[in-house]
């Protein structure tokens, strides 16, 4: 199976949230290479990091009004219940639950970042900008 990794078309221009990204794609590719003895130890890495990643995108969202924070939110929800479902599988000893997701994930991170993150993104620069401009 080929692994996901980082590339230049997921670069949104918004550091802290480019540097997320760069980790999150790292974990996916992890849990892609790992053998079934390490998945569960790559696939609870993944979860965590995406735990993290998604409640900080959240948080930005609450913090700064973000119009359609409650789609992306959804949509982080939703992707964090099926990782989360996937580690208990794992942890059973079903490998294949996981290993679907894996194969699935990057496609969905790559839609998800070029667009609501894309959004997001550019609505931080917006912020920051605005902030840091001289009045």
């Amino acid at each position: 199976m080929q692994t996901s990794q980082w590339t230049p078309q997921l670069w949104l221009g918004f550091e802290p949230m480019d540097a997320m990204n760069r980790e999150f794609m790292d974990h996916l590719g992890d849990a892609q290479a790992a053998p079934d003895a390490a998945l569960v130890q790559t696939w609870q890495a993944l979860v965590n990091h995406a735990s993290v990643h998604f409640g900080t995108e959240d948080a930005w969202m609450h913090q700064e009004g973000f119009a359609t924070a409650q789609q992306h939110t959804l949509e982080h929800r939703v992707v964090l219940n099926l990782l989360r479902e996937g580690l208990c599988q794992a942890q059973a000893g079903d490998c294949a639950p996981a290993r679907q997701m894996a194969a699935e994930l990057g496609a969905w991170f790559s839609r998800h970042t070029q667009s609501l993150d894309a959004a997001l993104a550019l609505h931080m620069r917006r912020v920051n900008a605005s902030r840091t401009a001289p009045a």
